[in-house]
């Protein structure tokens, strides 16, 4: 991921602040994060769903509102339509870049924000909403003790996440005064909607409310045990993949042909992680793996580890050699299954000049079938023949067994 500082002029012409993370390789389409109320656009779910797109080739702006984080202006006033306008302001400066969003994504109120966007913003394909309220008007309760001087005043300072923050009156009118209800109705982009059951700031009856007045398709994914602010990095990391599987489908992705001298194309390993080990491992938009260590070794235990990497590449390629002879000979093999391991072990053959311990796989290949045992032998021959194995036994051993 590539990250890069973006401004642009928001709804009255103030400049906000925000980031594009774009892909390390080519940029296949472009998706627009609005945050939360009072949010950031650097909280943790917003940052695990930025490098989770960005390592499918999808480029993300996320930018903070006006009045709020890094960008200009007074909270005070603004109001919803004018963080409505806030997202059209960002989609057409990633227009003008020639990078018009194809996907938008809103959290909490930016969700609904994105709901009622979407119809000024034609370039948008599909819409993702998290922990997003179907009327708008609750968030007042997170400041209802105020709703008196802000109706008296004209305005009043809150505490909203532990943050001194500035509320208007013309928010709470015009926040009271939007129904969303037509503007999902009318969406006509496929939807997903993501929501905690255990949401204490907005209750996963809004999702439900949200889903049952939107037209297919849709879909409907809860985050199980997930607070507000998907705060924990696994429920940031579980949301980023569910919005990276689905947008895969609903975005069309389109990769350029690999480059020369790489026939499979490039596989990508970039950190999503910088504290621990966990990496995001990607060929191209459509494949894509978690690399991790163990919690023994100082990882979270999320991927298999690189070792784990190399023996499923043994072992996949092992048995895809084996079901391609068997198929072309029309050998009765019904299944075959290979499990491979590794360690560490003395070379009997070691000397001064090279290393005493080499790297050993051990193979064992379970074949099922009405085979006989001349075709059993022969597949096992054939197994050797592997590319993987031939280019890890140049430097490795590989030690292969035949079990019933």
């Amino acid at each position: 991921m590539v990250p890069e500082r973006f401004s642009f002029p928001g709804h009255d012409g103030t400049e906000l602040a925000a980031r594009l993370d774009l892909p390390d390789g080519p940029r296949l389409a472009t998706a627009l994060f609005a945050h939360c109320f009072t949010c950031g656009k650097d909280i943790v779910g917003a940052r695990r769903i930025a490098a989770r797109l960005a390592a499918m080739g999808i480029a993300v702006l996320r930018f903070d509102f006006t009045g709020l984080g890094h960008s200009g202006g007074e909270f005070e006033n603004t109001t919803f339509t004018s963080n409505i306008a806030d997202v059209t302001a960002a989609a057409r400066a990633l227009e003008a870049r020639g990078m018009a969003p194809d996907l938008l994504i809103g959290h909490s109120l930016g969700g609904s924000a994105v709901l009622r966007a979407a119809a000024e913003i034609p370039s948008a394909r599909a819409v993702v909403t998290i922990g997003a309220p179907f009327d708008p008007a609750m968030v007042t309760r997170n400041f209802a003790e105020a709703l008196p001087e802000i109706a008296a005043a004209g305005s009043a300072e809150v505490q909203l996440g532990g943050k001194p923050v500035r509320i208007g009156q013309g928010f709470v009118r015009d926040i009271s005064e939007t129904e969303l209800a037509p503007a999902i109705r009318h969406l006509g982009r496929p939807l997903l909607i993501l929501h905690a059951p255990r949401d204490e700031v907005v209750g996963i009856d809004n999702a439900t409310r949200i889903f049952r007045a939107a037209r297919h398709p849709k879909s409907f994914v809860t985050l199980n045990d997930a607070d507000h602010l998907l705060s924990d990095p696994d429920d940031a990391e579980y949301a980023a993949e569910v919005i990276a599987a689905w947008a895969g489908t609903r975005v069309r992705l389109r990769p350029p042909a690999p480059p020369i001298g790489a026939p499979e194309g490039v596989v990508r390993v970039a950190e999503a992680d910088a504290e621990g080990f966990l990496q995001d491992v990607t060929n191209g938009p459509f494949h894509h793996a978690l690399a991790d260590e163990p919690m023994a070794y100082g990882g979270t235990n999320k991927g298999m580890s690189p070792y784990g990497f190399l023996a499923a590449g043994l072992g996949a390629c092992t048995s895809m050699t084996i079901r391609m002879y068997a198929r072309r000979k029309g050998w009765p093999l019904d299944h075959v299954s290979v499990d491979v391991t590794h360690d560490k072990v003395h070379a009997q053959d070691a000397t001064p000049e090279i290393a005493s311990k080499i790297d050993q796989f051990k193979r064992t290949i379970r074949l099922e079938g009405a085979l006989s045992e001349a075709q059993r032998q022969k597949l096992m021959e054939i197994a050797d023949r592997c590319p993987v194995h031939r280019t890890l036994e140049a430097s490795s051993r590989i030690l292969t067994a035949l079990v019933e």
